[in-house]
């Protein structure tokens, strides 16, 4: 670890630095009876989510656009007779990929800071408004069996209508890489075609990836309670280069 020397202190210069459950509740007074600086931290927080969450669908709706125009253009190509096509192809696809890649990226990206703030209101809200977000209530499971008719036509009535446990952040990183795939699988159709194989095999790929990618949704798709154990917290430390240029 280097010292940096700021003022005459030293101060260590790791960008982030581990603290424990202790420290954070001593940064925001959360065992010294009435605070108003937990209060002001947990309104801000508070805030900062909901405001991440409305980002959170602005950034989709955006990249949803530069998506879906280049897979227009990609599809437009193709039923352009020019020697030209293929190289136009190949790069709205690229274009396409880099879109859903980085979508991919912004997608973890906003989810980090997303579970960043709900973190802090899960430690910061007992003392003022009770565990109002780590309290979850639903509707109750069904009475009878899986085996019993009732239970069989509750369960799958549950399923069609009813609600489910699952992530949205999750879900959307999941198609993005369906989407990233399927720009790969594009670009190599224009790049690889093979003559000798029949179209079919192409329709029986994109079903397979399709039947994949509604196979991880179904899984690991769903809100997991184990994101939340065992977290760690890190405090950023904010330094100044006071080296004066020569």
């Amino acid at each position: 670890m280097t010292i940096v020397n700021i003022a005459g202190v030293q101060m260590p210069s790791d960008k982030f630095n581990e603290i424990s459950l202790r420290e954070y509740f001593e940064y925001f007074q959360l065992k010294r009876g009435k605070s108003r600086l937990r209060e002001k931290a947990l309104d801000v927080v508070l805030d900062v989510r909901k405001f991440e969450i409305d980002l959170y669908w602005r950034r989709a709706a955006y990249f949803w656009t530069f998506i879906g125009a280049s897979l227009t253009g990609f599809i437009a190509i193709q039923h352009i007779d020019s020697s030209d096509s293929e190289f136009w192809s190949v790069v709205v696809g690229c274009l396409g990929l880099v879109f859903s890649v980085a979508w991919y990226c912004v997608n973890r990206g906003s989810k980090q800071w997303q579970e960043n703030w709900e973190n802090h209101v899960d430690l910061l809200e007992d003392s003022e408004i009770g565990p109002l977000y780590k309290i979850v209530i639903g509707r109750p499971k069904p009475a009878k069996s899986f085996w019993h008719p009732k239970g069989f036509c509750e369960r799958l009535r549950t399923i069609i209508t009813g609600p489910g446990s699952f992530s949205v952040s999750k879900i959307n990183q999941i198609v993005s890489i369906v989407i990233i795939f399927l720009w790969i699988g594009l670009i190599a159709k224009v790049l690889l075609p093979d003559k000798d194989d029949p179209a079919i095999i192409h329709e029986y790929v994109a079903i397979g990836v399709a039947v994949i990618a509604v196979f991880v949704i179904c899984i690991w798709g769903r809100t997991d309670k184990n994101d939340y154990k065992g977290l760690t917290a890190t405090k950023r430390k904010t330094t100044i280069n006071l080296e004066t240029k020569k």
